[in-house]
């Protein structure tokens, strides 16, 4: 019986040294997801055959590292490259003002 669901396995990259860091002052109002394995925009089962790289994605600044996930507060070290003192320090801090 075929799979229901034909979506290739999904990497999301969440924190990139080589990515655009937000910050409060940002004014940034359009986002989307891209798939760097493919090479064009993410939409659900529609970029492309394979595992899927998505990363976000800013319009004014190109790929952006995410604002803080719970994963990182669960697994800090299961990051490459690891979480920076400072990073972990604000993650906890935007955790806690929610």
């Amino acid at each position: 019986m075929p799979r229901f669901n034909r979506q290739e396995p999904v990497t999301q990259i969440v924190r990139d040294p080589g990515f655009y860091e937000p910050s409060n002052e940002d004014s940034c109002y359009r986002f989307g997801y891209f798939c760097q394995a493919h090479d064009r925009p993410y939409w659900h089962e529609s970029c492309g055959e394979g595992p899927h790289v998505i990363a976000l994605h800013c319009q004014e600044h190109g790929p952006e590292s995410m604002w803080p996930q719970p994963l990182m507060l669960m697994f800090p070290e299961g990051f490459d490259p690891p979480l920076s003192d400072a990073q972990l320090i604000w993650v906890r801090a935007e955790d806690d003002a929610v």
